[in-house]
């Protein structure tokens, strides 16, 4: 759930800590108190684009920061780690978005975000609806996903997916394959030219650096035997020949002063290392006597590689995806009429599981779509539709869709006597805001969204139904964190917590303040939602409301 969010700089508030609980969670205010500030700091949350004025007038910037506590870890980290951004650890998700003059920046986890990974993390973490924000009950596509989810067929909708999404991606390679023209004779030739090119190469990208060390050797070998021949003579020669000398003035030193010995002990042990030098030097210097049809022969290979990657790519390894990619091609023309006569055979094999896995999918929802319509119609009946229908009709596709091979439509008749119709079709916004409270009162086992929250939902319905959305924003509340923005006392006096939005002026500024009531003040507030001012009658019937 949320259960943290602050505020500041934003619109009319210059600074506001709100901690939220569970169940319903009744907002109120007076008409222009700044309630729309809360969902606008909720939706950008949500990664909502942000502009610059929501920026509090004479400020730089706004931040807002919301605390989620998780339960279902696992689905939030792998949209995390999808993203390069670290788990959660202890099960708490901080989202933080910073809106500037000219730039803006967002957090999760205290690392840097984008909108994108804001708006995923926000469609499995709240659920925001308000008088315009219905769209998503009128399409098909939604309407589909809650029969199923009802239905409890999430198994075999991904079953029907990953078999769809195989059969369009053999049907688009068919398709490519047949639409493609003929190649002539002239790319065949060149591409099994360059096959063949390739191929006789032998190529080993590893063996690259080892020719041109060889090859540098080689063509350098007349200059590396002679510097290597006049260290081995001026060791064997001037250098052994001085420090024999050497050796004879340190046998004089040592017998006249026997202290010197420490001091003259390494000489033998350098002599020795020198002898060794010159020896090992004579040796290489025989070594390097490389003959020139090995030179030649490096000198070749190096031109060879040269050549292809010139041709085909800046490096040994693009040679080689190059003769990948023609050998392909190559094969592709010379055996069209074999892939596509294999190709088809596999579209057709496809289609015929499409249709097993389909018709498992759709004799689930014909199962449980006429369940789901009754007790969507027994909720819109308890909020005000007294005489309503409600149906859902599970019409079959021309061809498999990406999400079966039948479609649902909710069917919606308010007034008795009249033929029921697409949803879309026939309801008001207030309608259609009842309506979609039924939908999820009737989804609320199988919604996993964990915050709902609705905007002024209740807005052109009548005390009694509106008393009506209240209860039912309750029990929703029992299964999910449920935040109501109303205007309506029937609604805020069944929140489980109730807080209310103030808009105070202070030296000369106008801001929005957030705080909880209790007690008499929320007896208070709900006197003053009922227009009763400080009326006995009034005063009687908010205290009933909260009884």
């Amino acid at each position: 759930m949320l259960t943290h969010i602050s505020i500041k700089n934003l619109a009319l508030v210059d600074q506001l800590s709100w901690q939220l609980g569970k169940g319903l969670i009744g907002v109120t205010g007076e008409t222009g108190a700044g309630k729309s500030v809360i969902v606008g700091a909720l939706k950008l949350v949500l990664g909502e684009r942000a502009t610059k004025g929501m920026i509090r007038t004479g400020e730089s910037s706004c931040t807002v920061e919301a605390v989620f506590e998780l339960e279902n870890v696992a689905l939030i980290n792998a949209i995390l780690e999808d993203a390069g951004i670290d788990p959660c650890d202890d099960k708490q998700l901080i989202v933080r978005r910073v809106m500037g003059q000219n730039s803006n920046k967002q957090w999760v986890n205290n690392s840097s975000a984008t909108l994108s990974v804001l708006k995923n993390l926000g469609d499995h973490l709240v659920d925001l609806h308000g008088p315009h924000d219905h769209q998503s009950l009128l399409s098909v596509e939604r309407q589909l996903a809650m029969l199923d989810a009802y239905a409890v067929a999430q198994k075999e909708r991904a079953a029907y997916r990953e078999v769809y999404r195989e059969w369009r991606e053999k049907v688009f390679e068919l398709e490519s394959l047949q639409k493609s023209e003929q190649a002539n004779e002239q790319e065949i030739d060149l591409l099994r030219y360059q096959v063949e090119e390739i191929e006789a190469a032998d190529i080993r990208p590893e063996e690259e650096a080892e020719i041109e060390e060889r090859y540098k050797r080689a063509s350098n070998s007349t200059r590396l035997v002679a510097c290597s021949g006049q260290i081995a003579g001026i060791l064997g020669h001037e250098v052994n020949e001085r420090l024999g000398e050497v050796q004879k003035l340190a046998r004089e030193l040592e017998q006249i002063d026997p202290a010197s010995v420490e001091l003259l002990g390494g000489l033998d042990s350098a002599l020795v290392e020198l002898q060794e030098l010159e020896r090992s030097m004579a040796d290489y210097s025989e070594s390097l006597d490389i003959d020139s049809a090995e030179a030649s022969a490096l000198e070749d290979r190096i031109n060879t590689f040269e050549t292809l990657k010139r041709k085909y790519g800046p490096t040994l390894e693009d040679v080689l995806e190059h003769h990948v990619k023609a050998s392909e091609r190559l094969d592709t023309i010379e055996n069209r009429g074999d892939k596509i006569g294999a190709l088809q055979q596999e579209v057709e094999q496809l289609r015929e599981r499409l249709q097993v896995t389909g018709a498992k999918l759709g004799a689930k929802r014909k199962k449980f779509a006429p369940k789901l319509a009754k007790e969507i119609a027994h909720h819109i009946k308890e909020l005000g539709f007294k005489q309503a229908s409600f149906e859902l009709s599970i019409v079959p596709n021309g061809e498999a869709g990406a999400n079966g091979l039948e479609g649902v439509d909710f069917q919606f008749g308010p007034n008795p006597g009249e033929p029921l119709k697409p949803l879309r079709q026939v309801a008001s916004s207030g309608e259609i805001s009842r309506v979609m409270l039924a939908v999820k009162s009737a989804l609320a086992d199988q919604d996993a969204t964990p915050l709902m929250v609705f905007d002024e939902i209740d807005a052109n319905v009548g005390g009694e139904i509106a008393r009506a959305v209240g209860e039912k924003m309750a029990v929703l509340g029992e299964k999910h964190q449920v935040i109501s923005i109303t205007h309506f006392p029937q609604v805020a006096a069944v929140a489980a917590e109730h807080f209310v939005v103030e808009k105070l002026v202070e030296g000369g500024r106008t801001r929005s303040t957030l705080i909880a009531v209790k007690g008499e003040q929320r007896i208070d507030e709900l006197v003053r939602m009922l227009g009763g001012g400080d009326g006995e009658k009034a005063r009687a019937m908010a205290e009933s409301l909260l009884a």
